[in-house]
């Protein structure tokens, strides 16, 4: 396997073993447990959060099969200049911040701050313009393996960029605190 190709899978291994660590250490060290972290969210609205995290889980995986299976390291060239080197950045900001969040809310939960929240707020942030420029890196890159796989990944990206800029940075900070 090629070296880009392993430093990805590796940085997808260990980042997505410190979310779920995150999730799991997090839900049980609040004493509200899950619900604590729905803040002022609606039930009606969890429900669809829910469904929308499922769909952005599946997007997430189309999207890193195609660049782990698909794409050629040694000839992507995204966004005109940039090497494939460039998606090893975009996942650690996504994956190191949406590690970093829960336990930013559950400290937040412990001890409401004004400093507090605007960490939650960053990195929530950080997350989606992380899963924005993944996206645009996609429909930029070049050149474009197999057509079908290629129009998937920017589908799952653009949609986990939905989820993750949209819901989770913008509306979820506004209903948290209604």
């Amino acid at each position: 396997m090629n070296k880009h190709r392993v430093i990805l899978l590796v940085i997808n291994i260990l980042g997505g073993a410190a979310v779920i660590g995150s999730y799991i250490f997090g839900i049980n060290a609040q004493p509200g447990g899950a619900d604590a972290l729905w803040g002022g969210v609606p039930e009606n609205v969890r429900l669809l959060y829910t469904i929308s995290m499922l769909i952005a889980a599946v997007g997430y995986f189309l999207f890193l099969y195609y660049l782990l299976f698909k794409v050629n390291p040694d000839e992507a060239r995204a966004c005109g200049s940039f090497g494939f080197g460039v998606f090893h950045l975009i996942f650690a900001a996504i994956l190191l911040p949406s590690a970093l969040w829960m336990p930013f809310t559950n400290v937040y939960l412990a001890n409401p701050a004004t400093l507090t929240w605007v960490g939650v707020i960053l990195v929530l942030a950080t997350v989606g313009i992380a899963s924005l420029s993944l996206a645009i890196t996609l429909m930029k890159l070049k050149p474009v393996a197999a057509l079908m796989p290629h129009r998937l990944a920017v589908a799952g990206a653009v949609y986990f960029t939905f989820h993750t800029l949209v819901l989770d940075a913008v509306i979820w900070p506004v209903l948290f605190l209604g």
